[in-house]
């Protein structure tokens, strides 16, 4: 009897995803990008006046402790959290059943969790230009000061949902829309190429 396998998720930016230099890299890359494939990609909303136990929730489930106000985030660099509207996270974990893990302790009374792990491809800029090529593309400012380590923003370019968390002092990673992925991916890479660009 042949063994039956669960077929690998295939990536939306396969076709167009060449691993190598490109670009205006003569005198070195100064962005790198990746595929990050976290295992679980989570939407979790808190009904209103239930904010607080749902962050305390996050941070019971994850270990990530998140700061109040918009935009407030954590990782630890396996796990990332952060909040894009009044009551909204968006949850990371680089291992798969972090849905099941949150099913368990958010109860109907607090809020929904949301399963966006195969509907979302994640990406990761990082390098020295990685704020000046983001912001060719968002209306945001990039600047450490105003986006700080572990912060998170929701945004669109040219109507392609993103969600952008800063996950390192030069790093971002970026959710988007599976169905979206290759056509942001490939204008992510055009907005690199004069500063040279490493597909990692």
């Amino acid at each position: 009897m042949a063994e039956h396998q669960i077929p690998q998720r295939q990536s939306p930016l396969e076709p167009d995803y060449r691993v190598g230099s490109h670009g205006d890299f003569e005198h070195g890359v100064d962005v790198i990008l990746t595929e990050t494939r976290p295992g679980s990609i989570l939407q979790l909303a808190a009904w209103p006046g239930e904010e607080k136990m749902l962050m305390s929730t996050i941070r019971a489930v994850t270990g990530l402790a998140l700061p109040d106000g918009a935009g407030g985030g954590a990782t630890d660099g396996a796990r990332a959290a952060f909040g894009f509207a009044p009551g909204r996270f968006t949850v990371v974990d680089e291992a798969e059943g972090l849905a099941a893990s949150f099913a368990r302790v958010v109860t109907p009374a607090i809020g929904t969790v949301t399963d966006l792990s195969h509907g979302r491809t994640a990406i990761r800029i990082a390098g020295p230009k990685a704020e000046w090529v983001l912001a060719k593309l968002f209306a945001i400012d990039f600047a450490l000061p105003a986006f700080p380590f572990g912060a998170g923003r929701s945004t669109t370019h040219h109507d392609v949902f993103t969600q952008i968390q800063r996950t390192g002092a030069d790093q971002f990673d970026l959710y988007v829309f599976r169905s979206f992925a290759r056509s942001f991916w490939k204008t992510l890479c055009h907005a690199s190429e004069e500063v040279g660009y490493e597909v990692q």
